[in-house]
């Protein structure tokens, strides 16, 4: 028997990642019937659902959400899909709590461990559940080596470098992108994927050490239960390979695990869909799925930078 279509709102449907949503609200046969964007350039929603109410201030869309739950039930949204800047999340997950609806939140969730504390109250209160789009934790090249590593008998750690630089032009440092306490820095905003999966795939965090923190890289190790991790991301162009600058490449994505690269470039684009279908099938990534890779970005945001050592991420080492 079909599923009854569930009735979304979205917040943010003018940013770069609405898309993916939107098209993951479609392609499981779910409809759009509210949106907010403080800017009106949503054109995308011709493509997708266009009898979607849109509202560019949140005052109106707040009234109308309400509206629809107290005239009739069967026209309450159930379900918000959140795609606003990162500081606004945790406000806008409790907007949908208090409206009777869930919560389907991009990364990351919240910016702070303590803010995945106070949401689990308010589900309990609610009634309503938070989810969050861990969409690395489904590509099927790392669900396999997940399988992988976890037959393997050897009690000895796993040895992992994850290098990531994905090219961002000057617009970056003066969006709220650029501003640490909106977005969490390079290691929530660009990072909690990677450490998320790192965690999903190794373990706890044993030990964590910051080398570098600036406005367009950051650099540091991991100990984790199974594996020791040097791991640098950055925003900065000149830091990428000359392979990619030849190959017109503005991103760069390396995970090796004891010297084997795992390649995972490809396989990206309908990951939302896969993740917003476990959700609708109650099996989505929940608060308590999310808080390690929270806990640990907070961590590397307010760490001390120590000195290197021996476990510098050699592409450090490289492009120093």
């Amino acid at each position: 028997m079909p599923q009854k279509q569930q009735r979304f709102a979205i917040i943010g449907v003018g940013g770069y990642i609405a898309p993916r949503h939107l098209k993951a609200i479609k392609d499981t046969g779910n409809t759009v019937i509210a949106a907010l964007d403080p800017h009106d350039s949503v054109g995308l929603l011709d493509s997708f659902f266009p009898n979607t109410q849109f509202f560019t201030e949140f005052e109106r869309f707040d009234r109308h959400a309400e509206k629809l739950k107290r005239q009739d039930e069967d026209g309450a949204i159930q379900y918000v899909s959140i795609c606003s800047p990162n500081y606004l999340h945790d406000a806008h997950i409790r907007f949908a709590l208090r409206i009777g609806a869930h919560a389907i939140c991009e990364k990351p969730l919240v910016l702070n461990p303590w803010n995945i504390d106070a949401l689990k109250a308010l589900e309990d209160e609610y009634g309503k559940r938070v989810y969050t789009i861990l969409q690395l934790r489904v590509h099927p090249v790392l669900k396999k080596l997940k399988a992988e590593i976890e037959k393997q008998s050897s009690k000895e750690k796993h040895t992992v470098e994850l290098t990531y630089i994905t090219s961002r032009g000057a617009w970056y440092l003066n969006s709220w992108k650029g501003q640490s306490e909106k977005s969490g820095g390079l290691a929530t905003n660009i990072g909690i994927h990677f450490f998320d999966l790192l965690i999903w795939l190794f373990g706890p965090v044993k030990l964590s050490e910051v080398y570098s923190a600036t406005d367009k890289e950051t650099s540091g190790y991991l100990e984790l239960e199974n594996a020791n991790v040097r791991w640098f991301l950055s925003i900065d162009e000149h830091k990428l390979p000359q392979d990619a600058i030849k190959n017109g490449k503005r991103t760069f994505r390396s995970l090796t695990v004891d010297k084997k690269e795992i390649e995972f470039s490809e396989g990206f684009t309908d990951l939302h869909t896969v993740v917003y279908k476990q959700t609708l099938d109650g099996k989505g990534f929940g608060l308590e799925d999310a808080k390690p890779a929270i806990a640990l970005a907070h961590e590397i945001r307010t760490a001390q930078i120590v000195p290197s050592k021996d476990h510098a991420h050699p592409y450090t080492k490289k492009n120093a």
